[in-house]
């Protein structure tokens, strides 16, 4: 099938309208050059291009949204999921999958890690489930060949187009999907997927000659082996919302502010010297200043220093600004470097909205995993009929906290020793954190029968004359 070089470079309303927004956002979580290049300075007025560019040279990034991207994570992924794969137990090519999932030496679970990373700040990702071509007849032979299925991972700029259409169940299902696999100056490769065939095709980046049909083949599953996670689903279909939405603009003004103090500093300490054209001068240290005879006074050099007090200004803004995203993100106590004063009740708050969050980010990542899993199912040729769970609760308690409040209670000497064992109980709990020794600690506790303050009554035996 030829295909026209407009129908190549369409691109869905989505994408056109969320394309600059995605670049925003990656920017934000890479900084550095990436940031720079962006050029999120806000331009003086008959500022030249000189002195702008040495403000992004010299303007330092405090990235937040790389912060708390890798906080999420790291929270989602402290305990690993719990996989029951069901039929595909059996199947020798899951243990090759695990290992390397994308051909390229990445395990699953760090191919998983990266796509939640991605969709973080994208708002979604895109996985598909691809499997080679072979000319194998059993199942032995395509493991001989290592012939399996591999998850391709696609950001979603590299999503050009998507389609979907209503089955008569009322389901919607994907029936047409465009992906950039290449590019560079010279070519861009794109990989078009239908329900019934797969088509490659090469574009050329200079001149407007047609694209090239590199290669077609049938599609075996008759369906489009594509899936997506989302970070948090949108009211549209196929975009999801971002983490960065609103810390990515914050970040960018705290950026402009630094860039604010950067300039005050640098006049403060080098003041501009007014002249005119014959005064002999320089503005350095211990410079000596030779002015013509019969100079009017009104003339005489003198200095422009502005004033520096304005930084503490500045600085209170900045603060106010990482305290709203501290507040959006809910990882404040998390983030939180200095020592404040803040009740139980407040810190407890915190943590269960960051709990729901995260609680929500898991749903959604363990939604993802077992779609992938039934279409490696398909793949090869059985079903899933297994089970993944990702935790359901990210505790972050104040331990400290607790066992102050445990001692306390504990020294109250309240007369039950149901009450003491408890306690004890609890508080080896927030020491030790082995399952099997804390069920042996339980027994220990649950068969002393000796109580706080008490010592064991032993009969005193009589010397014997």
């Amino acid at each position: 099938m030829a295909y026209s070089r407009q129908e190549i470079l369409r691109q869905h309303d989505h994408y056109s309208a969320y394309a600059s927004k995605w670049e925003y956002y990656i920017r934000s979580y890479l900084g550095g050059e990436e940031y720079k290049d962006g050029r999120y300075l806000q331009e003086y007025s008959l500022e030249l291009e000189t002195e702008l560019n040495k403000r992004l040279t010299y303007t330092p990034l405090d990235n937040h949204c790389r912060n708390i991207v890798h906080i999420y994570g790291s929270f989602l992924f402290r305990n690993k999921p719990t996989r029951t794969l069901g039929n595909l137990e059996n199947d020798k090519t899951i243990p090759m999958f695990l290992n390397d999932a994308d051909l390229e030496g990445r395990s699953f679970t760090a191919l998983i890690r990266e796509m939640q990373t991605y969709a973080s700040v994208y708002g979604h990702c895109w996985a598909i489930l691809d499997k080679p071509n072979s000319n194998a007849k059993t199942r032995a032979e395509e493991l001989n060949q290592e012939i399996r299925p591999y998850l391709n991972t696609f950001t979603p700029e590299n999503v050009i187009d998507w389609n979907y259409s209503r089955a008569s169940s009322g389901t919607y299902y994907l029936d047409y999907l465009k992906v950039r696999e290449f590019k560079d100056n010279k070519k861009e490769i794109y990989r078009l997927w239908y329900t019934d065939r797969i088509d490659t095709v090469e574009l050329k980046a200079v001149g407007a000659s047609d694209p090239v049909l590199i290669d077609s083949q049938e599609n075996p599953l008759g369906i489009i082996p594509a899936v997506i996670l989302y970070n948090q689903r949108s009211h549209m279909r196929s975009v999801g919302i971002s983490d960065l939405t609103d810390i990515a603009d914050l970040q960018r003004a705290i950026y402009n502010e630094l860039s604010e103090i950067e300039q005050l500093i640098r006049l403060s300490n080098h003041p501009s010297l007014v002249k005119t054209r014959d005064v002999d001068a320089s503005a350095g240290a211990g410079a000596i200043i030779e002015m013509p005879d019969g100079l009017d006074p009104s003339l005489k050099p003198y200095i422009l220093q502005p004033s520096g007090t304005n930084i503490d200004s500045i600085l209170k803004t900045i603060q106010m600004k990482v305290d709203a995203i501290n507040r959006l993100s809910h990882v404040g106590a998390v983030r939180s470097t200095k020592e404040t004063i803040a009740s139980g009740v407040a810190l407890r708050t915190e943590f269960q909205l960051l709990n729901a969050r995260l609680a929500e980010k898991a749903n959604l990542l363990q939604l993802f995993e077992e779609q992938i899993w039934r279409l490696y199912a398909l793949w090869q040729d059985t079903s899933f009929d297994g089970e993944i769970m990702y935790p359901e609760t990210f505790d972050l308690r104040d331990w400290a906290t607790d066992l102050e409040l445990l001692q306390s209670a504990k020294a109250s000497n309240i007369k039950s020793d149901t009450f003491i064992k408890e306690l004890d109980k609890q508080i080896a709990r927030t020491v030790i954190e082995d399952d099997e020794v804390l069920a042996t600690i339980d027994t220990e506790i649950d068969q002393s029968t000796t109580r706080l303050g008490e010592f064991p009554q032993t009969p005193i035996e009589t010397p014997t004359v």
